[in-house]
């Protein structure tokens, strides 16, 4: 529960401090007074306490500092006084100095034992970092789990300035976080190629996604909405571009989500057994391009960080040369294996795509069964 220190400062900070929010903590309170959520609040509170304390502590400290060489400068003839082993003197300085601590400590550790608490939770997900995008999984106790990738979606246009900035630039996603309100959910953070951070402020998540290694958070959100944050560890050239982006719902809103996912894992299954049209998989393709390689591979394929599509010995190639790259990546460059990361179909689509957009031309179709004859061979 949210205590008296924490509901003090959430109720004495001005509403305009909320504007303020760039030079300090987020308050876990709403504009409109509304508590987003009780740990957020509750590590405010203990933020602002030690802040007063040692606004206090450095007042008290630099006045008598300032005033003893003001009022008992040489040039008045004051003759200096004589502390040395002074037993008065070093017991106040040790004893005041200790129960400024205690009275700091005190409400830190409560604070720091509820952060840490991640017991009772009743949805967990997991979160991987890659370079540069997050997968969540949702750990069901019934083993039908739910996962995805979420990748930035703020268009290259916005990014390279030939289209007006949207209003969440670099803060947008394809496929957000959603989980239900009032709800403790535990996250466990981890990554596959570098450190990344997870970090949405407004609902007191910060994580550091180690690879072989899983830290845990929890959060409660009391308000529905939509929460953003990013990646806070320099993860490599496209750092500040993988966002968070978390959707808090109803708990009749995220049933209705949960079952339009495992509809949609469905769907993709009984895709994967079809044969589809050059056209879908084209279209789904481009989509797969854009969210997963244009980055690297720039918008017509001409390369960036990664090597050119188009014209490419690649693409031009054979297709289980190109199968090769895309599902198992290259060892000691960026080009990650997207085996685990896309479907079959998705590996499909993204292959043809690639071997006839950009002026390749090759004619050649990829299905969902030559991605699985491929794997099992």
């Amino acid at each position: 529960m949210l205590n008296a220190r924490a509901l003090a400062a959430a109720a004495l900070t001005p509403l305009a401090a909320n504007a303020q929010n760039q030079i300090n903590m987020p308050t876990g309170v709403s504009d409109a007074g509304v508590v987003i959520t009780e740990l957020g609040a509750e590590i405010y509170g203990l933020h602002m306490l030690i802040f007063w304390i040692s606004v206090a502590i450095g007042v008290g400290v630099f006045g008598i500092m300032l005033y003893s060489i003001y009022a008992h400068r040489k040039s008045r003839g004051v003759k200096p006084s004589q502390f040395h082993e002074h037993t008065g003197v070093e017991i106040a300085w040790t004893v005041i100095p200790f129960f400024i601590l205690v009275a700091m400590a005190v409400p830190a550790t409560s604070t720091l034992l509820e952060v840490y608490d991640n017991d009772d939770a009743e949805l967990s997900i997991l979160v991987t970092g890659y370079q540069w995008k997050w997968k969540y999984e949702y750990l069901d106790a019934d083993g039908e789990n739910i996962s995805f990738f979420s990748n930035l979606a703020t268009s290259q246009e916005q990014i390279y300035n030939t289209d007006v900035k949207g209003e969440n630039y670099l803060l947008e996603v394809d496929q957000p976080l959603v989980i239900p309100v009032d709800t403790k959910v535990r996250f466990l953070i981890t990554a596959s190629d570098v450190i990344h951070s997870w970090w949405v402020p407004e609902i007191a998540v910060k994580r550091d996604a180690i690879p072989g290694f899983i830290n845990e958070a929890w959060t409660r959100v009391l308000a529905e909405g939509v929460y953003r944050g990013q990646c806070t560890e320099l993860c490599g050239s496209y750092h500040g571009f993988m966002p968070v982006e978390v959707h808090v719902v109803s708990q009749d809103e995220f049933d209705d989500w949960t079952a339009s996912k495992r509809g949609a894992a469905v769907a993709d299954a009984t895709l994967a057994t079809q044969e589809l049209s050059v056209d879908d998989l084209m279209a789904r393709g481009a989509d797969i391009y854009n969210a997963s390689c244009l980055a690297c591979h720039g918008a017509k394929g001409e390369g960036g960080l990664g090597n050119a599509i188009a014209g490419s010995a690649i693409a031009m190639g054979g297709v289980d040369s190109h199968l090769n790259v895309i599902v198992n990546g290259v060892a000691g460059t960026a080009m990650q294996a997207f085996g685990a990361q896309l479907s079959d179909v998705d590996v499909a689509a993204v292959t043809t795509y690639q071997r006839n957009a950009f002026g390749n031309n090759t004619g050649d179709v990829v299905q969902a069964s030559d991605v699985v004859s491929y794997k099992e061979g």
